[in-house]
């Protein structure tokens, strides 16, 4: 039997970067898509000594013309595709007063975490339908607390975020015929080089019970849930939100 493979966007670092580490350690080949020039070796040696083999294409998933090239990428390099993991996305570009946000920067968030999410993502099913294989299959999509958790100083990442989880519902109907599991994962508050200039602020509302858990979640608590999710082993779950939080979702009085 071959290896199952995955396209990890927005892979180079962070949450995307965990997710291909965990993916490659659950034994698939691995495509990271991502806007860095440098990353490809480093990437390389990292994934390589798991044992998987790997790809990479430098890209702008804002770019839709780029999508059949990161298709075409993967089927190159691995002959088939398992599982895509849609993680590239940007936080807003200014924060503050939501009577200021100017149409230029929400266009920006919008295509890439929305626009460009959902393109990629309909690019891939249809590969997907069009090469049927022998591994279950998925497309996994992150999103946010945001998606549900407002806030007024960002709501063009909320808004981003809302989006997506209502793409993934569609998506999730349209492809269970197929036995194409589709996801939504939820990070709550991550450890990433994205929160790194908000930590003060974080780890004084985390130190406040903001989180019941008490800590910061780490990229590596999201890769676990997405290698889990497309082992497809909860493949009857499509379509479910997988909250990763903390219970910083749940509500409370």
């Amino acid at each position: 039997m071959t290896r199952p493979s995955a396209i990890v966007t927005g892979g180079a670092r962070g949450i995307g970067l965990a997710c291909a580490q965990a993916l490659a350690d659950a034994g698939f080949d691995i495509l990271v898509v991502d806007l860095a020039e440098t990353a490809a070796d480093r990437l390389a040696t990292d994934i390589t000594k798991r044992r998987a083999k790997f790809a990479y294409v430098q890209s702008d998933i804002a770019d839709l013309a780029s999508h059949t090239v990161l298709v075409d990428a993967a089927m190159r390099a691995f002959g088939r595709i398992d599982c895509l993991v849609n993680n590239a996305g940007v936080g807003a570009v200014v924060r503050g007063d939501l009577l200021d946000l100017k149409p230029e920067n929400f266009d920006r968030t919008l295509g890439i975490n929305l626009r460009g999410t959902v393109f990629l993502s309909q690019a891939v099913a249809k590969a997907m339908l069009a090469a049927p294989g022998d591994h279950q299959r998925s497309i996994i999509t992150i999103t946010s607390v945001s998606a549900e958790m407002a806030s007024p100083e960002r709501p063009d990442y909320c808004i981003s975020k809302a989006g997506l989880s209502m793409w993934v519902k569609n998506l999730a109907l349209r492809l269970a015929p197929e036995n194409i599991g589709v996801f939504e994962v939820r990070p709550g508050i991550i450890r990433t080089d994205m929160t790194s200039g908000v930590t003060a602020k974080y780890d004084a509302l985390i130190d406040g019970g903001l989180v019941p858990a008490k800590r910061w979640g780490e990229a590596s608590d999201i890769g676990a849930v997405v290698a889990t999710l497309a082992g497809g082993k909860l493949g009857f779950s499509t379509g479910s939100i997988i909250n990763v939080d903390g219970a910083l979702s749940v509500p409370r009085l």
